[in-house]
C-alpha cells in the first residue's frame, strides 16, 4: 500500500467518479484505475461498486475511507515537519453536524492563540462512526449527547443540560412562543433518520412523528436536510438548544415537558495530549439556553 494508491482511492471516494478524480490528480484515468485495482487486490476487498452510469463505495470501502484519509494526514503532517523543522502539533476534533460545528470558531482561535504551532482539522462525521474513531485513536475527541453505553474506553464531560426545542422558521406559527408544551406542538414535523441522530433525540421526534397524520410527515436524511426543509417553513423539527450552535435565521422555542439532554465532548481515558486540557477548559464555557 502506497500514498499513490490511497491519493487515487480517497479522490475517487470523493468525486464518485473517475474522470474527475483523473482531472484532480493529473494523471490518466487508466492510471487511477490500475492503482485502485491494485489497491483492491492487496487489501482483498472490492472498494468500489461500477456500473456503465455509476460509481459507489462498498461498505469495505465507507469503512476503509477514513483509514485512508487518516494515513495521507500523517504523511502530509510528517514531510511539513521533516521540510520545516517545526513540531506541529495535530488535534482532530469530529462533529455530527453543522451546529456542532458552529461552537468551533471561538474554541480554535483560543487553542491557536496558546499554541501557535496547533495544526486542528473538525471532522464532520456520521452518527454511528464518530465514537468508534476516538476508541481508535482517529480523532481525539468529539462533541456529543450523553448515550447509555457499553463499557469502552471513552470519558464523556458533560459541557452543559440542554433543552430540546422545537426549531422552526421564524414566520412558523409556533415561532409566536416563548416556551411551549408537547400538546402545543402543531403542523408538520421534519424528522431526522434513525442513527443520524443520538437515540434519545429520535425517540422523541418519533413519539411525535407518529402521532401526526401521513401528510404531516416528513423524513430527512441528517439534521443539515432536516433544518433544510426547516428554511424552506415546510415544517418543524426537535433537536437539543445549544446557543452557541444554533443556525441563524430560525427560532428556537424550548419545549419545557421535553427532558432534557447532557452534551458535552467524549475523548479517551488515556489520551495525554498536550491541547486537550486547554481544549476541555474553553469549552467549559459553552453553556445551553
Amino acid at each position: 500500500m502506497n500514498t499513490i494508491q490511497l491519493e487515487c482511492f480517497v479522490a475517487v471516494a470523493e468525486n464518485l467518479n473517475f474522470s474527475r478524480a483523473s482531472e484532480e490528480l493529473k494523471i490518466t484515468q487508466p492510471a487511477v484505475s490500475h492503482q485502485i485495482r491494485s489497491l483492491e487486490t492487496e487489501l482483498d476487498v472490492k472498494l468500489f461498486k461500477r456500473t456503465s452510469k455509476s460509481v459507489s463505495l462498498t461498505q469495505e470501502g465507507l469503512q476503509f475511507l477514513p483509514d485512508a484519509q487518516l494515513i495521507l494526514r500523517t504523511a502530509l503532517s510528517a514531510r511539513e515537519r521533516l521540510g520545516q523543522h517545526d513540531r506541529f502539533i495535530p488535534f482532530e476534533v469530529g462533529c455530527h453536524n453543522h451546529m456542532e460545528l458552529n461552537l468551533m470558531p471561538p474554541i480554535l482561535k483560543k487553542l491557536a492563540e496558546d499554541f501557535p504551532l496547533l495544526r486542528p482539522e473538525v471532522r464532520l462525521v456520521p452518527f454511528p462512526s464518530l465514537l468508534s474513531l476516538i476508541e481508535n485513536k482517529q480523532i481525539h475527541t468529539a462533541f456529543g449527547i450523553k448515550e447509555e453505553q457499553k463499557k469502552s474506553s471513552l470519558y464523556f464531560r458533560e459541557l452543559c443540560s440542554a433543552p430540546i426545542a422545537c426549531v422552526c422558521s421564524p414566520e412558523h406559527p409556533l415561532a409566536q412562543y416563548e416556551t411551549l408544551s408537547r400538546n402545543q406542538l402543531s403542523g408538520s414535523l421534519v424528522a431526522c433518520a434513525p442513527r443520524q441522530i443520538a437515540d434519545s433525540i429520535f425517540a422523541v421526534q418519533n413519539s411525535i412523528v407518529i402521532k401526526l397524520r401521513p401528510e404531516q410527515r416528513y423524513f430527512a436524511s441528517n439534521m443539515e436536510s432536516a433544518l433544510t426543509l426547516v428554511k424552506a417553513r415546510i415544517g418543524y423539527t426537535l433537536y437539543p438548544d445549544i446557543a452557541p450552535g444554533r443556525e441563524s435565521g430560525l427560532a428556537y422555542i424550548p419545549v419545557t415537558d421535553l427532558p432534557r439532554v447532557s452534551f458535552g465532548v467524549y475523548y479517551r481515558y488515556d489520551d495525554d495530549h498536550p491541547v486537550m486540557k486547554r481544549f476541555l477548559k474553553i469549552c467549559s464555557g459553552i453553556r445551553a439556553n
